[in-house]
This record gives structure tokens, sequence and C-alpha cells, in this order.
């Protein structure tokens, strides 16, 4: 049986332009900026528009917040481009933050603690926060003051490594200490 969709009335919510073009630009006077202008300056919108259509190009206001807002003649289609890959290089430039999670017990062994010590090594050597935990499980929340010696010797242990970003902390059944890298490798 199929659902049929009541109509509100309303038309669907179209996506506002970025910039203001040609006629959209309302104001009386705007400085024009841009390779193919010979002479920048504060000019009339009219005179700006008929600028833009001798040179066959279209008036975008690049700042409307400027007094007089800055407008600039160029093609607007390549200009969203440019705009399009310029969000996209900042975009692949910023930096990914990875957090790796370590678990204990509060009874860990010695040797289960080397070896996640020795994986801990290698998350901050390559760039990586570590989130070491000690879970507690049923009652073994009475063993909290040994999770936080464990949290507190994993981190001096590190010292070298990484710095501690958060001491031990608990948080309901987990006691969480936070690491991040000292020196970050690309």
């Amino acid at each position: 049986m199929a659902t049929h969709r009541r109509r509100t009335g309303r038309p669907p919510q179209k996506e506002t332009p970025q910039f203001r073009v040609n006629n959209a630009i309302r104001i009386p006077k705007v400085r024009l900026v841009g390779e193919n202008i010979e002479n920048p300056g504060v000019f009339s919108t009219t005179e700006a528009m008929k600028m833009a259509d001798e040179l066959e190009l279209d008036l975008v206001e690049i700042s409307p917040n400027a007094d007089p807002p800055v407008c600039r003649v160029i093609d607007y289609q390549k200009f969203l481009y440019q705009q399009k890959r310029k969000q996209k290089e900042l975009k692949s430039k910023a930096v990914k933050v990875v957090v790796k999670e370590i678990r204990f017990g509060p009874n860990t062994d010695d040797h289960d603690y080397e070896f996640k010590l020795k994986h801990a090594i290698k998350f901050l050597d390559e760039g990586a926060k570590v989130k070491a935990y000690v879970f507690f499980k049923g009652r073994s929340i009475l063993f909290k003051e040994k999770g936080e010696i464990l949290l507190l010797r994993f981190a001096q242990d590190l010292e070298e490594y990484g710095k501690v970003e958060q001491l031990p902390k608990l948080e309901g059944k987990r006691m969480i200490i936070f690491l991040s890298p000292k020196k970050v490798k690309k």
C-alpha cells in the first residue's frame, strides 16, 4: 500500500547563491578590482555593469561587507569552480587526528603491559593520539587505585614519545588517560 505525502503549499527550499551577480547587486556604488580592469576604483553599479557587458563577463560581488562593496569582473562559472577548488584544497590540507585506543584491566600482567606499551610507542611514532583506559568489570571498581597507578606508569614509560594531554580520570567504569605525540612524522 502506497503512502501519500501531503503538500504543505510551500515551494521546495532552493540553495541561496553565495555571491550576488550582475542585476542582483543593488548598491549605488561598488569598488571594482580584477586583472581585466585597467584602472580599479569606485564606480557606480550601472557603470560597472556596462564594463562587464563590454568584456562579456559577469559582475560578481566578492566582499559585500566592505564600504563600498568590492566587486570583480570575471566569468561567474569559472569563479565558482575556483572557489570549490580552494575549499577542496583547504580540506585536504587539514590535519586529521587519529585516536588509537588501548585497553587495560586493573590486574594487567607485565607481559601484556609490555605488549601494549610497544603498540602505544608505534602509534605515537606514527603521529596518532593514544587513549589508554582501564576498564573495571563488576566489583573490580574497588581497585581504582591500581588502575590509576597502571595508567600513570604507562604515561611515565611513554614520556619520551608523547606528552600527557589529560591525567587519569574516572568516567563510569573506565579510567581514561590521553597522550599526544611529541614529534609528528609525515
